[in-house]
């Protein structure tokens, strides 16, 4: 086991799962005739990793940082045409990325009916149901009240207490050094989740409505801290267009699993 590493679970002829939890640990390392045959990787960095001469049936990646960077299969750099795609399966999605106030505006209302539709098809029994250690509809409707709060109220509109009590935070916030104490620990209730959603929709839909090119061109802080990047309000309204849109797709994908 390399200096440093975490691990848990069992070995064993069983099968059963070993998990190994590290910063670094197999960084520069080589793999030669190795089976990570049904293997997961969650929240880890596989960022210039070579990979050669490999069976990858039913590989399955997801990765939100994707079109920030390159993906080249075969020669090839993906990237482009999964960005292409997503886009034709989700009608205004490349809005996202618009720099003028009326862009942004037609992806939010694109974004918003995308939501409004999957919202209303989902059976009250799958609303707080979830894929392994996927988020539920509920769960992510509540992430996406902190996105807002973050993005919105606390970088553009600087507002010193911005999140809501009932804010999903990311996995591995209290361990970043993030203070979650400000969260409820008990769960809401579907109608509190929808009310409390709608008003921060309504708060995006607001601002939009008056929103001026200067505007977006001012600077801001980053609300997660780091100074390797201070985003203008441009920024902030495209990092919540980005949420929105990439957590749909998680849900629809989740969703279209637990319909089977």
């Amino acid at each position: 086991m390399a200096e440093g590493l975490d691990r848990t679970g069992v070995d064993g002829d069983d099968g059963a799962m070993t998990t190994y939890s590290g910063v670094d640990d197999f960084e520069g390392a080589t793999f030669v005739r190795t089976s990570f045959k049904g293997a997961t990787l969650r929240f880890s960095d596989v960022s210039g990793v070579t990979m050669r001469g490999v069976d990858v049936a039913g590989l399955d990646i997801d990765s939100h940082d994707l079109f920030f960077a390159s993906l080249v299969v075969n020669g090839v750099d993906v990237v482009p045409l999964v960005d292409a795609e997503l886009n034709r399966q989700f009608p205004g999605r490349e809005l996202q990325r618009a720099q003028t106030p009326e862009g942004l505006q037609e992806g939010w209302i694109a974004v918003q009916d995308a939501w409004r539709t999957t919202v209303a098809d989902t059976p009250p029994e799958l609303v707080d149901a979830h894929v392994e250690d996927e988020w539920s509809l509920a769960q992510t409707l509540r992430h996406l009240v902190l996105a807002t709060d973050a993005w919105l109220r606390g970088a553009v509109l600087r507002v010193e207490q911005p999140f809501h009590e009932i804010g999903q935070i990311f996995t591995g916030a209290e361990e970043m050094g993030f203070d979650v104490s400000g969260f409820r620990a008990d769960p809401p209730a579907w109608s509190e989740i929808l009310t409390v959603r709608a008003e921060r929709q309504q708060l995006v839909t607001d601002f939009l409505a008056t929103a001026t090119p200067e505007l977006l061109a001012e600077p801001r802080e980053n609300p997660w801290g780091g100074d390797d990047w201070r985003p203008t309000v441009g920024d902030c309204l495209r990092v919540i267009l980005e949420e929105e849109w990439a957590h749909l797709r998680y849900t629809r994908r989740d969703l279209a699993r637990l319909s089977d």
